[in-house]
């Protein structure tokens, strides 16, 4: 049989349906010599908002920042602990650092891989001030249990949706079920651009003002209503009036609070806004090969992936688990399969976290899961040909 070359994400191949209005978009941009904060971003921010469903969408440089920014406008800092899970990407755990807290990691679902509700009461102490679900690899974290704890407790709520556009859990969008929430732009992202980008999305308009504020340095009109807001000043605030933020803007030199440099820009944006009216048919057709997957892999030594029956799934990544994952990762390898291992340490087992004073054992399904799981391709563009070789040799493999 010939070997086939298969990606595990195929970003030329998604460029070459959408080229045309692509190209078109970014060549509009230099056209108009606005690269900072202009129309692109603008009406991007708006669609993305409708698309989600909340008031406020706030684009900044990437999925990060939008944890950091995201976490200081909830105020969390120094002294405080964030709840979060140990089975995701280092980003999570780290924008709780950045802004002075510390992680708290509770277990995770073997089968969903998400945080598990039923382990975050008794790690919840009086420095506890908010807890992050992680909607890992697409499918959305148990939501309900989630808020009703926070509730009972009066903590807050970061999403962290950057593997989850357009996911939902029980007929709701991710990001719109906790006071905040973050987005990624990554390219390898369900919804990814040609750099790097994010969204802080929100219905709480103080939050939303404190985001924008910190987006660019504490400074211009959202810096003073933000500084405003925060020592309980009630007063006029004069008008962004500028129709230039790459030149020069002048209340861009009073600045109010210590913010950051962290921006969407035009370009960017102008990707984005040709991908998101097609995010629904790509997430449709990841969905699809899901369930090609699932069906031809039921019944053979590797565990398939879980899906919840009251959520949708959006496979950023198809996960399996197997006993002899090095072996098969190798044997792909070697028939032109690309395969991706997430994540191999667990967040609390990271040497950056020895301080925190977890061993192995501490947290059995997160570790468990970081030596079995591997990723095989997955994306919209996926042909017939290429899952069936890929099953193929999955199943040859398996005998």
């Amino acid at each position: 049989m010939k070997i086939l070359q298969i990606p595990l994400i195929n970003l030329r191949k998604q460029y070459e349906t959408i080229k045309e209005d692509v190209d078109k978009n970014v060549l509009r941009v230099f056209s108009s010599a606005q690269y900072i904060m202009g129309e692109n971003v603008k009406q991007f921010e708006k669609e993305f908002g409708e698309y989600i469903g909340v008031k406020h969408s706030i684009s900044v440089g990437n999925g990060t920042d939008a944890l950091v920014i995201a976490l200081k406008a909830l105020g969390i800092g120094e002294g405080d602990e964030v709840i979060t899970t140990p089975f995701t990407f280092f980003s999570t755990a780290e924008s709780i650092s950045t802004v002075g807290a510390v992680p708290v990691f509770v277990d995770v679902r073997r089968d969903t891989f998400n945080i598990d509700p039923a382990e975050i009461e008794e790690k919840i102490t009086s420095k506890t001030k908010a807890i992050i679900p992680v909607h890992i690899f697409g499918q959305p974290a148990d939501m309900d249990e989630i808020n009703e704890i926070a509730q009972r407790y009066n903590l807050k709520v970061l999403e962290d949706a950057c593997q989850a556009v357009g996911a939902e859990y029980k007929h709701k969008k991710t990001g719109t079920m906790g006071d905040i929430a973050c987005f990624s732009f990554f390219p390898t992202k369900n919804l990814g651009c040609a750099g790097d980008g994010g969204m802080i999305v929100t219905d709480d308009d103080d939050l939303a003002v404190v985001c924008r504020a910190l987006r660019t340095h504490g400074s211009g009109e959202n810096g003073q209503k933000a500084y405003n807001f925060l020592n309980g000043i009630n007063e006029e605030v004069e008008e962004d009036k500028s129709e230039d933020n790459t030149v020069y803007n002048p209340l861009k030199y009073y600045n109010y609070l210590i913010g950051y440099n962290s921006r969407l820009d035009e370009i960017q944006a102008a990707v984005l806004r040709v991908k998101l009216p097609l995010l629904d048919e790509w997430n449709d057709k990841r969905r699809k090969n899901a369930e090609f997957y699932n069906r031809n892999l039921s019944g053979t030594k590797l565990t398939i992936p879980h899906e919840d029956d009251y959520v949708k799934h959006v496979y950023h990544m198809y996960m399996l688990q197997s006993e002899r994952r090095e072996e098969l990762v190798e044997f792909l390898k070697k028939n032109g399969i690309a395969t991706g291992i997430y994540y191999p340490v667990p967040l609390h087992l990271q040497k950056a976290y020895t301080n925190l004073g977890y061993k192995e054992g501490s947290l059995p399904n997160a570790e468990y899961l970081s030596k079995r799981t591997f990723a095989i391709p997955m994306f919209a563009e996926l042909t017939d040909e290429e899952k069936k070789y890929i099953v193929e040799k999955l199943k040859e493999f398996d005998e």
